[in-house]
């Protein structure tokens, strides 16, 4: 692994958690994805699945960790099953985990091959009365690929149909939206590097780069600061290619007098981070850009305010889309008929800012969390307004990733990064 040894206590704590919160007499599964094909021999890299290495810091393949708490024998109430390795595994691939190396990654003192699983399953199943399934819930989720979860609950479901089944899902969402500190400094890590992929991109920005060349200054930096990738897609969009929320296909160049937004995030030791900034290809906003760019940071620093203990982000949405419609206003894309035409379905500022302004992060960059749960202190959200205008052929969008504090504004992890117009041109104009 390319990042620094994680404190074992973060995954006994974050087991400890979630045990408590399990009915008597059950058992809990959880699963490491699979490796995916392409075609022929070759395989997308391995990814862990985050709920497994939330509760081990185990990051291998073919890994499962078994919790029974209330089990007759000791040494099942917490389980972890690794890939046996040996001399030709390693010849082949390199080293593995070692069941000393997995126990001191995890914490957990019961460590056997994943090939001993069904026979350690199969003698738990006589006393156990429940388990816990791990499907997924994300509000955002659309996944076609049957997983590795997916096949052990069918086989679940077929050999053992007298247990009941639970979903583990509703408990992490509320469990994994709260961060302990040990999480907050491996985010803020995240967002540390990707500061130090902007300020290299800001120096080597100018008209007739692609946006793939833009691309690979950051990952240069991710990966000479330890991180193993972007936290997701990178969006590196030039000119009319700034209106489209999720293109990634980043293959234009970039023209004089145009803006570039990017959406890029480094992760760290499989936590994100997520920012957004647009800047001027040639060095300069010119008027017109300013004034769009000052009212998205107007919203955005207002919206930052909104974040406190207490609030549900239904509410604060709607707060923001005041925010908005009085920018626009302000601006002059909205006007008094368009305000008196919305409706609550259909809010005229949606006409220019049609995506949420927040979101959770961590170990997902869309994190898990429960939309009902009011925000709590260590909840760790994005805040990024934008403004579109397709009319023009360019939008503006600005990101920063902040931490709920109890009594005082949030926190933002990225404040390294710069934000403001003149520190923006300044920077790009360094000789």
């Amino acid at each position: 692994m390319r990042y620094k040894t994680i404190d074992n206590k973060l995954f006994i704590k974050n087991r400890k958690n979630f045990i408590s919160k399990l009915k008597n007499n059950s058992i809990a599964v959880f699963n490491s994805n699979d490796i995916y094909p392409i075609s022929a021999d070759s395989t997308l890299p391995f990814e862990q699945h985050r709920d497994i290495f939330y509760l081990t810091g185990i990051n291998q393949e073919e890994s499962i960790l078994l919790l029974y708490p209330q089990s007759k024998k000791k040494d099942y109430d917490e389980v972890l099953f690794i890939r046996e390795t040996n001399d030709y595994v390693t010849h082949w691939e390199g080293e593995k985990l070692s069941k000393e190396k997995a126990r001191e990654i995890s914490g957990i003192k019961n460590i056997y091959w994943t090939n001993e699983f069904e026979k350690v399953f199969e003698f738990i199943s006589k006393t156990c009365v429940n388990a816990y399934i791990n499907t997924n819930e994300h509000y955002r989720q659309n996944v076609e690929t049957q997983t590795r979860e997916d096949r052990f609950i069918n086989w679940l479901k077929k050999t053992y149909p007298k247990i009941k089944l639970h979903k583990s899902n509703p408990i992490l969402q509320k469990q994994r939206s709260v961060k302990d500190e040990t999480e907050i400094d491996l985010i803020r890590t995240a967002c540390d590097i990707t500061a130090k992929g902007f300020d290299r991109v800001l120096k080597f920005i100018k008209p007739n780069i692609w946006e793939f060349e833009i691309e690979a200054e950051f990952s240069h930096e991710f990966l000479k600061n330890r991180s193993k990738r972007f936290a997701y897609s990178p969006i590196i969009a030039s000119g009319p290619n700034s209106n489209y929320l999720h293109y990634i296909d980043n293959n234009r160049k970039c023209k004089s007098g145009e803006i570039i937004l990017m959406d890029v995030g480094a992760e760290y030791a499989n936590y994100s981070s997520d920012m957004t900034r647009t800047v001027p290809v040639s060095g300069k906003f010119s008027k017109r850009q300013k004034q769009i760019y000052s009212a998205v940071l107007n919203v955005k620093k207002e919206a930052t305010k909104l974040l406190r203990p207490g609030i549900i982000l239904s509410d604060y949405h709607i707060e923001v889309g005041k925010l908005m419609t009085s920018e626009l206003l302000r601006i002059k894309l909205l006007d008094k008929n368009d305000i008196k035409n919305q409706s609550k379905e259909n809010p005229a500022y949606k006409k220019y800012f049609s995506h949420g302004t927040s979101h959770h992060m961590g170990l997902d960059t869309h994190d898990y969390c429960n939309l009902e749960m009011p925000i709590q202190k260590n909840m760790i959200l994005t805040v990024e307004p934008g403004i579109y205008i397709k009319e023009e052929g360019f939008g503006i969008r600005l990101e920063d990733v902040v931490l709920i504090r109890e009594n005082s504004q949030p926190e933002n992890l990225m404040k390294k990064i710069p934000i403001e117009i003149e520190e923006i041109e300044d920077r790009m104009n360094l000789k």
